[in-house]
């Protein structure tokens, strides 16, 4: 009989230690770690792009037109966009004008507001935002102007200063 108590106490024990046998024994498991240092320098950058003007066919009468400039520097980078005189021989950015057929002249100006009342040079410094910020230039050619018929062109270019 008391062998019997014995296996009715000790099954239990017995039965876990035969399923046991054969699964790996687990460690207690232990970790170390390490820290990886990680930087980097932003360099102060602009990119700009424009839109093209097309005044379409002059008749003689004022023409007006639009473009735009979009310019996107990185946050808080101050900046000041300009716009050139352009390519044609005597032109200044408060006398602008197209070459035509013969090296005939067509004159217009370029502006900041809508009203074509301020001259289009250079814009007060504004500081960057990470976001691209558009600006219009309005743009008109002089009535009475009675040049060679024909293509007239003009280049003119944006510059952002940082």
């Amino acid at each position: 009989m008391r062998f019997k108590g014995y296996l009715k106490s000790a099954a239990p024990a017995v039965i876990l230690g035969v399923l046991g046998m054969g699964l790996p024994h687990t460690a207690a498991a232990a970790t170390a770690t390490a820290a990886i240092a990680v930087s980097a320098t932003v360099q102060a950058t602009c990119v700009v792009s424009t839109t093209a003007m097309s005044f379409g066919t002059y008749t003689g009468t004022a023409l007006p037109s639009t473009s735009t400039v979009t310019v996107q520097c990185t946050n808080t980078t101050p900046y000041t966009l300009g716009l050139n005189a352009g390519s044609a021989s005597g032109a200044t950015v408060t006398n602008r004008s197209m070459t035509g057929p013969g090296s005939a002249l067509l004159n217009y100006g370029l502006y900041t507001d809508s009203g074509r009342s301020a001259n289009f040079a250079t814009l007060a410094s504004t500081n960057g935002t990470g976001s691209a910020i558009v600006t219009t230039v309005y743009g008109q050619v002089a009535a009475g102007q009675y040049v060679a018929p024909g293509a007239y062109t003009d280049t003119i270019t944006a510059t952002v200063t940082y």
